[in-house]
Parts: C-alpha cells; structure tokens; sequence
C-alpha cells in the first residue's frame, strides 16, 4: 500500500464524509488531518495490518532435535540420588 501524502480537511466536512474518508484511509492508505478554523486537531491514518498466521514451513529449521526425545535416559538421575 503506497503511503499518500496528509490531505488537510475541515473538521465539518469531516463529519459530513467521515465513513468515505475513513474507508479511503483503509483501503488507500490515506492521510487526514482534522483541523478547525486552520488549527489541526487529529490526525486520520491506517492501521499497518499484522499477518499473525503462521505459514506452512516457515518455522523449518528454527529448531533442532537430538536424540530421542520421548525416551529419555534418566538411569544417571538415579544413581546421583542414592550416593
């Protein structure tokens, strides 16, 4: 989404066209700043989105395993607890 520069709108017609400015921000990537009487007031900018899905293989060699990790060797434990 390409960033377009602030566009500067009076806080009336702000009002009058707010949900059209507001989809314009989210889906253009839009800019407003509110202002009254030429005094800014607010600022109108989008959400940057998070993709929080995880894609399929994108965690791949992220982690190693060594050994077997469901049959663990805890014989050493043992003999530690009874010297």
């Amino acid at each position: 989404m390409a960033k377009i520069l602030n566009q500067e709108i009076s806080i009336s017609e702000f009002k009058a066209q707010c949900l059209r400015l507001l989809s314009e921000t989210g889906k253009k990537g839009k800019e407003y700043i509110i202002t009254r009487k030429g005094t800014p007031l607010a600022k109108v900018i989008p959400i940057k989105k998070k993709n929080k899905a995880v894609r399929r293989g994108s965690l791949k060699g992220l982690a190693t395993f060594e050994g077997d990790i469901v049959h663990v060797d805890t014989s050493g434990d043992w003999d530690a607890l009874h010297s």
